[in-house]
């Protein structure tokens, strides 16, 4: 069995978000970017992004932390990226625009979640 990768000192580790239904959420986040989940029961579930262990939660709530921290996704085709969102359900709040680095856009998931996706091209 392989060993679990090491976690790095002030690295983003784990993203948690709240969601008012995780069957809702499961389905925009696999629809949008392929994510996997494990269910811990009908209260959370774990994120899976294909690369290794879970980097994050679903937790269920009524309170959707709209001002939390603003969680940045890379993708390598914002354009396609962008269309997954979109067509998931998800509303693009801001973007796409340009920025030193690259392009990037902002958008609101089914709960209300605000996260940004960036790109270098």
């Amino acid at each position: 069995m392989a060993e679990p990768p090491e976690h790095r000192h002030h690295a983003i580790d784990y993203v948690e978000l709240t969601v008012p239904d995780i069957t809702e959420a499961k389905r925009f986040y696999a629809d949008a970017f392929g994510w996997e989940f494990t269910d811990y029961g009908g209260q959370y579930a774990g994120i899976r992004d294909g690369s290794g262990p879970e980097v994050g939660g679903l937790a269920l709530g009524t309170d959707v932390r709209p001002g939390g921290p603003l969680v940045l996704l890379y993708s390598a085709d914002l354009d396609q990226t962008l269309a997954s969102v979109t067509s998931a359900g998800g509303r693009v709040v801001n973007g796409p625009y340009g920025f030193p680095g690259g392009r990037r856009f902002h958008f609101q998931d089914p709960s209300g979640n605000e996260l940004g996706v960036w790109s270098e091209v």
